[in-house]
């Protein structure tokens, strides 16, 4: 990434992926994580201790950190941070819908305070509930859900202090023209930093050719500290993995965003 000011926030977003050669692709993404220049990195379907642990100590640059339970991460969720983290917390989204597996990660919000140099900044990371179905229509049967956890989020920002900007990022599992995603950005306040741009983040396959974006940088400026974000998308190719092989770091590409305040 290209040097920018002090005052500048390098961020990224990505989810890691659960599942199928997970510790390997963890020491890669360690490895990726230690040469590069981001400042905050929020990391998504990170469920044990162990692999929060691991990816902490291999990307040891990273001096600030902030994950919480034991056997399973709430929610999936990692903060790694080159500076001071404060007031970090976890809140779980309502239970929604039908049972199901998803019900096992937690999932919900973690919500922290980093002091970078341009001041204090709210950083939100989140992961919401996965659409099975590809079907976003407000008719779709996961839109109930989407509404019911992005409203839990709505309430969470809405409790932060006024006086802090926010950046809001994650796997939202919703494309940018969601109707949902649309009235929640009306709702909160909140931008899309990525706002036009129709490149998917999730990689295609033969069987999703064209998936949409579903990773999101959202922003929401403050009174005397107003947000401008330059973001785009990364980490689409295949990287070194143990044994010689190659292969991606996820199903996901990630969001890199530098955030000037």
């Amino acid at each position: 990434m290209d040097r920018v000011a002090s005052a500048d926030v390098r961020l990224l977003t990505f989810n890691a992926l659960m599942r199928g050669d997970v510790r390997p692709r963890l020491h890669a993404l360690g490895a990726v994580l230690e040469r590069s220049g981001y400042d905050v990195v929020c990391l998504q379907e990170v469920l044990l201790p162990a692999h929060a642990t691991l990816l902490h100590r291999l990307a040891r640059h990273y001096g600030h950190h902030a994950w919480s339970g034991a056997g399973l991460l709430h929610g999936g969720l990692v903060l790694l941070s080159r500076w001071p983290i404060h007031a970090a917390r976890f809140r779980r989204y309502p239970r929604t819908g039908a049972v199901r597996p998803e019900y096992l990660m937690r999932k919900g919000v973690q919500l922290a305070v980093v002091e970078t140099p341009g001041g204090p900044l709210a950083i939100v990371n989140t992961h919401l509930s996965a659409n099975r179905d590809g079907d976003w229509s407000p008719a779709g049967r996961h839109t109930r859900i989407a509404r019911a956890e992005l409203g839990h989020l709505a309430g969470e920002l809405a409790a932060l202090d006024p006086a802090l900007p926010v950046v809001a990022v994650g796997d939202y599992n919703l494309p940018r023209d969601a109707v949902t995603l649309t009235e929640f950005l009306a709702a909160t306040g909140l931008t899309d930093a990525l706002a036009g741009d129709t490149a998917p983040t999730y990689r295609p396959t033969p069987r999703w050719p064209a998936p949409p974006a579903l990773d999101h940088v959202l922003l929401r400026s403050a009174p005397g500290r107003e947000l401008i974000a330059r973001a785009r998308i990364v980490w689409r190719d295949p990287v070194p993995l143990a044994g010689g092989r190659q292969g991606y770091l996820s199903d996901h590409f990630a969001v890199e965003a530098t955030v000037s305040h």
